[in-house]
């Protein structure tokens, strides 16, 4: 299965790992795509060739390195040429009184702050080609916790981000954040240790134009600037203009006064017909373009889509430990398994869709078992059988395709003699048809199922 393929081949990157705990994380990776329900020890123990125990002991090994194995999968599947790093908070809902770090977290998708816990994902992006693949994941400390240590969930985040600047450096020194992250106590420590910020700044942010007189060589400082920047009226002759989707871009040098320092400002304004206000974009690089600034900060979304996936189909709200270690362990994992899928889809040749990833690792996942049960010579009329009811089951999910979109779902790249064979065994059975029996070699013909109570008559 290609998804193993690529597996094994990031795992070569990450180095002192045992054969022992290599097979059992090779079949974690796979069960986190495998398993249809909630994914946790029990369900692990239940589809897994090991023993629940087993999972549990391995899950507390916080030494592997999640970075240089989701690293190597950049690597190889992410080609454009502007890539950037992306973090983002996202809200893990949990109850309980004994999980570490419980606390009182900002849940988008309720917009209000709820129990539970918090991570920050960590994602590389290509700006070029709008993807995004995970580096990995940290949880965030509770309210006591930053207490005890004296910082700001802020000042947690950059010191996490500075503790891992090697590995994250080698991919990307640019750090695109959303308006949470646009805080002198966030963007200074983080450009003070080599990294460049993108983020949005609030409406009303108080900004100044540089100023434009030469110097005096007089005693004193040196002006900085010259006035404040009114976005009522901005002063177009000081801006460089995008052509930009659904409203106008200005690009211009500004100071910030919350920063203290000079900035790459992109300045967008909204349709005459729309309600909405102006957005501002900011870069530390002060050589970036507005264009640039803009487009880096619109991918940053793609990691959210990560977050969506991994909550939907890999089960990484599914933890029921208590183990700080066993956690970290399960959510890395859980994005993982979302940029395996995307490697191995894009390695097929394949438009990239979760939902078909999960179905076909889980059918292929079967028919392993159903083969390995049935001994070393296995029953081939029985083997044609369960392809067949597999491809009614891909029929009866997914509704009426074409021979080529049935071999895509089931994981082909193209429609091989088997499939064609049992497509035209089923129809001699009349437990499928063509929806136009007289253009049977038309680009757009479709199979359907035949109704039980048609199929009788």
């Amino acid at each position: 299965m290609q998804y193993q393929s690529e597996c094994q081949e990031a795992l070569k990157s990450v180095a002192n790992i045992h054969k022992p705990f290599e097979k059992v994380f090779m079949d974690v990776m796979k069960l986190f795509m495998a398993i249809p329900d909630r994914i946790n020890f029990l369900q692990l123990g239940r589809y897994g060739e090991f023993s629940e125990q087993t999972y549990r002991n391995n899950f507390k090994k916080d030494s592997f390195d999640w970075f240089s194995f989701n690293e190597q999968l950049v690597k190889e599947h992410l080609h454009g040429t502007r890539k950037a790093i992306a973090i983002d908070p996202s809200y893990i809902s949990k109850s309980g009184k004994k999980i570490p770090w419980l606390g009182y977290f900002w849940s988008g998708c309720a917009g209000e702050y709820k129990r539970g816990l918090e991570i920050m994902g960590i994602g590389v992006i290509d700006v070029d080609n709008h993807e995004c693949m995970t580096l990995g994941s940290v949880q965030s400390p509770d309210t006591k916790t930053l207490n005890n240590i004296d910082k700001t969930l802020v000042d947690w985040y950059a010191g996490y981000l500075i503790n891992r600047k090697e590995q994250i450096q080698r991919v990307s020194n640019i750090v695109v954040a959303d308006a949470f992250f646009s805080k002198s106590t966030f963007v200074t420590p983080m450009c003070d240790n080599g990294y460049n910020v993108i983020s949005r700044f609030r409406n009303d942010a108080v900004l100044f134009y540089p100023t434009t007189a030469k110097h005096t060589g007089k005693k004193g400082r040196p002006k900085l600037y010259d006035g404040t920047i009114d976005f009522f009226s901005l002063d177009i002759s000081r801006c460089t203009e995008h052509k930009v989707d659904k409203g106008k871009l200005y690009g211009l040098k500004a100071w910030s006064k919350a920063m203290r320092r000079m900035i790459s400002l992109a300045v967008w304004y909204p349709e005459e017909n729309s309600t909405d206000k102006w957005q501002l974009y900011f870069s530390t690089d002060q050589n970036q373009s507005a264009i640039d600034v803009l487009e880096y900060y619109r991918t940053r979304f793609q990691l959210e889509f990560c977050f969506r996936d991994s909550k939907q189909y890999a089960g990484i709200t599914d933890c029921q430990s208590t183990d700080f270690r066993k956690l970290s362990f399960h959510f890395n994992a859980s994005l993982t398994a979302i940029n395996l899928a995307k490697a191995a889809c894009k390695r097929i040749g394949i438009p990239y869709s979760i939902s078909s990833c999960k179905s076909v690792i889980h059918n292929a996942y079967m028919l392993e078992r159903f083969i390995c049960v049935f001994g070393i010579q296995p029953d081939t009329t029985l083997i044609d059988k369960i392809f067949k009811e597999l491809i009614l089951f891909t029929l009866a999910q997914k509704g009426n395709l074409s021979s080529s979109e049935l071999a895509s779902e089931m994981g082909y790249t193209k429609v091989t003699s088997a499939l064609s064979k049992a497509i035209k065994e089923l129809m001699e059975e009349s437990k499928i048809v063509y929806l136009e029996p007289d253009k049977v070699r038309s680009r757009n013909q479709k199979i359907c199922l035949i109704q039980k109570g048609k199929a009788d008559e």
